[in-house]
């Protein structure tokens, strides 16, 4: 699921998204020796936030009754270790929520105070995004005239756009697509909007999905709607066959993206189930060197009325990662090569499919 983070909060933790993606939560650094006093402050602060903030209200007061109650019995005097306290009180939430988001993270850096963060990003972060393509890893067109777009984060449109623009209007012209988001943890709502908008003709408006907030220590929710957008710079690609790759690290917005593009049936999902977190929130301070992401929403398709939530999002074609893509342009030639009418244009196909086959799956990448 999209994360609502603040601007700074935001591109830093893509940073550590496209530079580790085998990972969703950035490395913590060298393990430190913590005291009573900390111990006390890390989880008085955690109690507090899941109480206000966790977007089920009372599965937040369970965690907190719970973690609450053991502090007062002792049970965590005897840590002295950051990480061990951290993987333990990770051990115990998800016991209780279940929720692939909530994660208490150590740092052996200082975290800033809250509302400390510089209100402008860092420009030397900015230019790292920039030499990774904002996570575009590859744009291509394939044998047979089938494209290929390998994206590694979903990054705010302010950053991104551009690129987006950019990479759909050099796929334009191919007659089927392919977006790759085996590597791809998750980022920005707003980009999963806007790339999708490509996908969807703006003859008439096409709903993606809900997100409902908690409004902070109530039982309410703010609901914020996501629909195509009813412009996008360059031509959208419409009335062509469209084709997402999925792993279990396929994490977040992209898993929104592809469980948006299935309901809708825009496009055909094809590799592993997806990790599972469907739950967006932001990031909360519980001391010098401990920090909770802590979802604060929950999507709702306007579809299927639920999410991915626990469960990932279930291909249509179920393959080992590894062999997604040889799959997918397997499928996409032989759906161009039935709906072609062309003589020439089928044979272009066929022999495109027939050079796919032969090529093992692990060594067919573009």
């Amino acid at each position: 699921m999209p994360f609502r983070l603040s601007f700074s909060t935001f591109v830093i933790g893509l940073i550590a998204i496209i530079s580790t993606t085998a990972a969703q939560w950035p490395d913590s650094g060298p393990d430190m020796t913590i005291d009573a006093t900390t111990r006390a402050e890390v989880i008085d602060s955690l109690v507090k936030d899941l109480r206000e903030y966790y977007v089920f209200p009372d599965v937040g007061d369970s965690m907190a009754r719970i973690l609450d109650q053991e502090q007062q019995r002792g049970t965590y005097n005897s840590i002295t270790s950051a990480k061990e306290l951290s993987e333990l009180l990770n051990k115990k939430m998800s016991a209780i929520a279940h929720d692939m988001h909530l994660h208490v993270l150590y740092s052996s850096e200082l975290i800033p105070p809250r509302g400390a963060e510089p209100l402008q990003p860092d420009p030397n972060r900015l230019l790292q995004l920039k030499k990774a393509n904002y996570a575009f890893e590859e744009v291509n067109r394939l044998d047979g005239n089938v494209g290929y777009l390998k994206m590694n984060a979903f990054f705010d449109p302010g950053l991104a756009g551009p690129t987006v623009a950019s990479a759909i209007t050099f796929l334009g012209n191919t007659d089927a697509l392919i977006i790759d988001l085996r590597e791809n943890n998750g980022g920005a709502p707003a980009m999963v909007a806007l790339i999708s908008s490509y996908l969807f003709s703006a003859d008439h408006p096409v709903h993606l999905n809900d997100m409902e907030s908690r409004k902070k220590g109530t039982r309410e929710y703010a609901l914020t709607q996501w629909w195509v957008l009813p412009y996008v710079p360059g031509p959208r690609y419409v009335d062509k066959e469209v084709y997402v790759l999925t792993s279990h690290e396929t994490r977040s917005a992209a898993e929104e993206f592809s469980y948006n593009l299935q309901a809708l049936k825009r496009a055909t999902i094809i590799g592993e189930t997806t990790w599972g977190g469907a739950n967006p929130g932001d990031f909360m301070r519980l001391g010098d060197h401990f920090q909770v992401f802590i979802p604060k929403g929950h999507a709702i398709n306007p579809i299927t009325k639920t999410n991915w939530e626990g469960v990932g999002v279930k291909p249509d074609i179920a393959v080992p990662q590894e062999e997604a893509l040889k799959t997918a342009r397997k499928i996409a030639l032989e759906h161009l090569i039935d709906k072609a009418t062309d003589d020439q244009e089928v044979s272009v196909f066929k022999r495109a499919l027939a050079r796919v086959e032969a090529a093992p799956a692990e060594a067919e990448r573009p």
